[in-house]
């Protein structure tokens, strides 16, 4: 497990599994496990990791990070995961969002919004927030859940890991835009 600002900067935090267990012991009711670099690395998510994992929690688990295809989905959703995540995938081929819902159900595919504002726009990001897109994140949250989104997880690429806050302009246009749960 990794920690950073704004995605950069990332540092050890500990072991995931130890920590995925810590998390439920404490109360948590959902576990979002990102491996943020896998596309840029371009690589697929660490299943046997996922798997682990999977085997020591009893709540919800969304996976993230190199999921690239239907088949890249199904393989994480059989490894244990409940929910898939996609972003930069989502961003190069949205009928892909489609494609998961169709075959795995909505409940499976939760779209990662990853956001920063640029020029009075918040635009969206992908390649683990390191590339900027023309996208605007409000009409792209809107697209996500025409193509079949059951979620989406936004992340202020401004806020991450500042211990700041929520980025409350944009959760708060998102969640008035769609009509699907909003991750903040």
């Amino acid at each position: 497990t990794v920690k950073g600002i704004n995605f950069e900067n990332i540092r050890d935090a500990g072991n995931p599994i130890e920590l995925a267990k810590y998390y439920v012991q404490n109360g948590a009711d959902e576990l979002v496990f990102l491996d943020i670099t896998a596309t840029i690395e371009k690589r697929k998510t660490l299943l046997d990791l996922v798997e682990k994992i999977a085997k020591e929690i009893n709540i919800p688990f969304i996976v993230g990070g190199g999921i690239s295809s239907l088949e890249d989905a199904k393989a994480v959703i059989k490894a244990g995961a409940d929910k898939i995540s996609i972003n930069s995938a989502a961003v190069s081929n949205p009928k892909l969002i489609s494609e998961i819902a169709n075959e795995l159900g909505k409940q499976c595919i939760v779209v990662a919004i990853d956001t920063k504002l640029e020029n009075k726009e918040w635009i969206v990001l992908i390649d683990g927030g390191k590339t900027s897109t023309p996208l605007k994140a409000i009409d792209w949250a809107k697209q996500v859940e025409k193509l079949g989104a059951g979620e989406i997880l936004l992340t202020s690429m401004s806020n991450d890991g500042m211990k700041n806050g929520f980025a409350l302009d944009i959760l708060d246009a998102v969640s008035h835009a769609v009509n699907i749960p909003i991750i903040a």
